[in-house]
């Protein structure tokens, strides 16, 4: 666990980055609402908005996020709105949550954007929640929200806005479907299921703090797709939870909500939140523990009994989610794998047509957007095959049909990204060979992905140049894949 935080890479230190520029603009945020006459509660939401201005806000270009960003307090403000007004009415209260969460899970539907929308107005319901907010604290509320995105947005946007010089990254659409073939209405329904189980369960556990079980529900659900990826990510969820509360009693509880150093604790565990996203679910979750508790301190709540009513909610929530993806519209972790996974491949021989094309001398072509879109892809790929190679699963062919497939694919990838580094060589020249190859190549894939016969890679020794070695490589990756994709019976991509 801690090699997979401090040993993974980081290209361009975009991690750090992103990290990094989070403590400064939440930091910038809390100052801003301070100095505006805000109260406590009033600087923590103001806080909470940036945090999720500068997490949950991912277009692939820089106006599409700033666009984004301008939209989030459209999206937030009437929810908090809704969740005052509702603070003593349960029932009511209770149903808009519900509401609130398959509205949120559904809009994943039209991308990031939606995604982005969705995510801010639950948690503006969860931390109205979670601060008890009344209607009489709305107007500093609003504020807080509007100061604290325009603070986050001055940052990312205006002081350190690294991505302006980075090419814009694709971002694979989801699958697609329609009615309950798509997999954003099944999650939504699934998601509001399991909700409502975490609502009713954890209310029976604390009529105070209930909500923790409906955002475990929540959290367990964002950026899953299959019931294996989200009974993983509820597995993760726990033990960083578990983790967490230890830390607790060693950190949180002695400081008891002391201001100086509950800041210094909550900017680390904000640069832990965002560093460790990418890599480490667990790791990431640790530190959102360690940073609630650490506002709790600072509102006096905080005691060891609450810290074992916080794990006990979040095995509620889990629990609830694993149920929903059980028994309520199942995805299959084969079904989506095989979509990933194909769609990988197809970009493979996108990547190599496009190559060719530049080696052949043909304006326009460009295999570099293509090779960030599998990278993409395989990221996709490895989180969809997650659950098979975990070291808990008890299907051990399984396991490692799928981690061969992972090791084949990033060896499609590795021979991608040398084939694309010769096609930009001014100097590099065509070879008539390279036609015949990259039939083959194109022949493997649609084999692959259409249950034919893998033609095998032609034999003798690799070739000298480097684009057709290259494709050699990549020929024999493909021709070893049929074993691992294919189960015994011949069905396609089901060992994966």
């Amino acid at each position: 666990m801690l090699k997979k935080v401090f040993v993974s890479p980081d290209p361009g230190r975009s991690r750090l980055r992103f990290a990094a520029r989070a403590v400064l603009g939440i930091g910038l945020a809390v100052v801003v609402c301070g100095m505006a006459g805000t109260s406590l509660i009033g600087a923590i939401i103001g806080g909470l908005a940036a945090l999720l201005a500068l997490f949950t806000v991912t277009d692939a270009t820089v106006r599409g996020q700033a666009v984004t960003t301008a939209l989030l307090p459209v999206a937030g403000l009437p929810v908090l709105t809704a969740a005052a007004a509702l603070h003593d009415l349960p029932v009511a209260r209770d149903l808009t949550f519900l509401a609130v969460v398959g509205a949120g899970v559904y809009a994943r539907r039209w991308g990031p954007r939606g995604h982005s929308l969705g995510v801010f107005a639950f948690m503006t319901f969860f931390i109205a929640q979670f601060l008890h907010a009344t209607t009489d604290r709305l107007p500093e509320m609003y504020a807080a929200v509007l100061l604290s995105v325009a603070a986050a947005a001055a940052v990312r946007f205006g002081l350190w806005c690294y991505e302006r010089r980075r090419p814009a990254p694709a971002v694979p659409a989801p699958p697609a479907g329609t009615g309950l073939a798509r997999i954003t209405t099944r999650q939504a329904v699934q998601a509001t299921a399991g909700a409502g189980f975490a609502l009713v369960v954890g209310q029976l556990v604390s009529g105070d703090r209930w909500y923790w079980a409906v955002g475990a529900t929540w959290w367990v659900f964002v950026n899953t797709t299959s019931r294996g990826e989200t009974l993983v990510r509820g597995f993760r969820r726990v033990l960083g939870t578990v983790v967490g509360i230890g830390l607790g009693f060693l950190i949180a509880v002695p400081v008891a909500g002391a201001p100086v150093p509950t800041a210094v604790l909550a900017a680390a565990c904000v640069f832990g939140i965002f560093y460790s996203a990418a890599v480490s679910y667990t790791w990431m979750m640790l530190c959102v523990t360690l940073l609630a508790e650490l506002l709790y301190g600072l509102l006096g709540f905080l005691s060891p009994g609450l810290l074992a009513l916080r794990l006990a909610e979040t095995g509620v929530g889990a629990l609830g989610a694993a149920l929903a993806v059980l028994f309520v519209l199942p995805v299959t972790t084969h079904a989506v794998t095989d979509v990933w996974i194909q769609r990988a491949l197809h970009c493979v021989h996108a990547c190599t047509a496009q190559a060719a094309a530049r080696l052949a001398g043909t304006e326009g072509a460009d295999p570099a957007a293509r090779v960030a879109e599998l990278e993409q892809l395989l990221g996709r790929v490895r989180l969809s095959v997650a659950p098979l190679v975990h070291p808990l699963s008890p299907m051990y062919g399984r396991r490692r049909r799928a981690r061969r497939v992972l090791d084949l694919l990033d060896d499609c990838a590795r021979e991608i990204r040398g084939l694309v580094a010769v096609a930009a060589d001014p100097e590099a020249s065509h070879d008539a060979r390279l036609a015949a190859a990259c039939w083959r190549v194109e022949a493997a894939v649609e084999a692959l992905t259409g249950g034919g016969t893998v033609p095998a890679r032609t034999g003798g020794p690799r070739a000298a140049e480097p684009a057709l070695a290259h494709l050699h490589d990549l020929e024999h990756a493909l021709a070893e894949l049929a074993a691992p994709l294919r189960s015994p019976s011949g069905s396609r991509l089901a060992g994966a």
